[in-house]
């Protein structure tokens, strides 16, 4: 049993919401292509909401905004974690990196590929 898992019940609640703004506010400030994504966001998710589509093509445009920014923090921790074990030039640490990459870019082609679909289909 880890010794930082002692909270429980309401507490561990308020401080698990606390640990996320914190990283939600470390990404923000910390990361460029986190406050694009949150750019990116503020363009298409109220865009979803003028556009003429059914709720559910609706909620999919809008999760898959919402995924990215998930992604994208995956991908800062996976960035911060590898640069926290070393800096050094390393095969493994690059594959990690470029594997965090490829998932924002998997995940920014599902947005486009989704949106398309729903709008011109």
């Amino acid at each position: 049993m880890s010794p930082f898992k002692g909270q429980t019940g309401l507490k561990r609640i308020l401080n698990a919401a606390g640990y996320s703004l914190d990283g939600l506010r470390a990404a923000f400030y910390g990361e460029a292509a986190f406050r694009q994504l949150v750019l990116l966001n503020l363009l298409l998710i109220p865009l979803a909401f003028y556009v003429e589509v059914s709720r559910g093509e609706r909620a999919l445009m809008v999760g898959v905004c919402l995924l990215a920014l998930i992604v994208e923090l995956l991908n800062s921790a996976v960035e911060a974690a590898v640069d926290r074990i070393s800096l050094e030039l390393h095969p493994l640490s690059k594959n990690a990196k470029d594997m965090g990459s490829a998932a924002q870019f998997v995940s920014l082609a599902l947005i486009t590929s989704v949106w398309t679909l729903i709008l011109l289909g």
